[in-house]
């Protein structure tokens, strides 16, 4: 199924400044990508393109494919059939131009470890033994925790950090490589509104400066409304892509769930009434 086609998309709903979507560089594009666990097709006929510099707010029930569609970006997971491409190419592990913050858990592991040394993972993670020292990767480490107004954190042990200062020190571990990709998993899991607000800004901010296409899982659309550029919403296999009011919608919900949806619109926010996004 194409997504395109089935929520009725504009094709002026693009990347910021009303660029020219077919102008624009593709950063992911879809192809009848099928995906299936336990006999149960997660992903089913998912097609569709992301272009450079956007931001998508990925929607939906658990259980829907929203983590899985990220770990097949990332090359974590092959699809049963169709094509995946990450700009251009297929997704393989260890791409540097992909930020990626997994579903946020609190880190209580050994309190020698500091932000910092957290934040350095994102650049030798996946290298065997210690990384040595050097000025340049002290240089990007403190630009990166500098992106998500985290410097005064860099000494501290990571055990001892609040959930919204160790989101932003993840944020910082993905973006130390300056990606050209954020992908992130419901980054304000446990957070309050305060600190989601702040986070929500980071990452825009940084995405506008550096054109970086940002795909972020998220149950709640609201504190993302003045960010997104497109939503992406699955649900039971079915998917809609296109401007929050085109998908966020009575008529569009309701076919994607298969059951009658209610949605009213409140003081400039969105509630979604008869199910669970």
């Amino acid at each position: 199924m194409n997504v395109a086609a089935a929520s009725g998309i504009s094709r002026a709903s693009g990347p910021p400044g009303g660029a020219n979507r077919e102008a624009a560089g593709l950063a992911v594009s879809l192809e009848n990508l099928v995906y299936t666990i336990g006999g149960n097709r997660i992903l089913d006929g998912l097609s569709g393109t992301i272009v450079q510099g956007e931001f998508v707010t990925i929607l939906g029930p658990n259980g829907a494919g929203k983590s899985t569609l990220l770990k097949l970006l990332l090359g974590l997971l092959k699809p049963d059939s169709g094509s995946v491409r990450v700009f251009g190419k297929q997704p393989r592990r260890g791409n540097s131009d992909i930020g990626y913050v997994p579903q946020h858990h609190v880190l209580e592991i050994d309190n020698a470890l500091r932000a910092q040394d957290v934040v350095g993972f994102g650049l030798d993670g996946n290298r065997w033994g210690i990384a040595l020292p050097s000025r340049q990767r002290g240089q990007r480490i403190e630009r990166a925790l500098a992106d998500v107004s985290a410097r005064h954190l860099k000494n501290e042990p990571i055990g001892h950090l609040s959930g919204g200062e160790q989101q932003r020190i993840l944020i910082a571990q993905a973006l130390i490589s300056n990606p050209r990709m954020l992908l992130l998993d419901e980054p304000f899991s446990n957070l309050d509104l305060a600190h989601e607000r702040e986070i929500v800004g980071q990452i825009s901010r940084l995405a506008r400066e550096r054109n970086i296409t940002v795909l972020l899982v998220s149950h709640d659309i609201n504190p993302l409304l003045t960010v997104t550029n497109r939503v992406l919403f699955l649900s039971n296999g079915r998917a809609a892509l296109g401007l929050p009011d085109e998908v966020i919608n009575s008529q569009t919900l309701s076919r994607l769930y298969n059951a009658p949806v209610e949605v009213a619109r409140l003081s400039g926010r969105i509630f979604v009434l008869g199910v669970e996004i």
